[in-house]
């Protein structure tokens, strides 16, 4: 395999990773997250496993009505079986009894170690830069329609 075949397959790692929060599929994560994975988001104490860290996110989510994260990934440097990677995050969600949408900007500083042949997170440090609550004051949403449709299998 060559290093541009591994960048691909590392972006797609992480973009995984990202739509599989967005669609509240947190089963599966585990496709992307290292089982001994060591994990920090923001100023929280760090995590340790994929199975803690998948849990943590559920439970942070859980009253979730949407949310979107777009990523941007910068660098990816792989040497052999490992790879670092630097992605920028903002991210948008909507929780339920909330008006406001929550708007977080960050940067992912990410290493990754093929796992089985597959390439997984085995390192996570999210480095929060911005966060601000959001209302839709000009009641923008409300004139294109609202919400929708409703694609199967993405939460209502």
């Amino acid at each position: 395999m060559t290093t541009v075949e591994d960048r691909m397959l590392i972006e797609d790692t992480l973009y995984r990773y990202a739509s599989s929060i967005d669609s509240a599929s947190l089963d599966q994560l585990t496709d992307v997250l290292h089982p001994d994975l060591w994990a920090q988001y923001g100023n929280a104490e760090p995590a340790e496993s994929a199975e803690t860290v998948i849990g943590w996110i559920r439970e942070a989510t859980k009253t979730c009505v949407w949310q979107h994260h777009l990523l941007s990934v910068y660098h990816v440097d792989v040497q052999g079986d490992s790879a670092t990677a630097l992605v920028y995050h903002t991210s948008y969600q909507k929780f339920a009894g909330d008006d406001e949408v929550c708007v977080l900007v960050g940067r992912y500083h990410d290493e990754l170690t093929k796992h089985e042949g597959t390439w997984k997170i085995s390192r996570l440090v999210f480095e929060i830069m911005w966060g601000e609550r959001r209302a839709d004051a000009a009641g923008y949403l409300e004139a294109v329609g609202g919400r929708g449709p409703k694609v199967p299998g993405w939460p209502a």
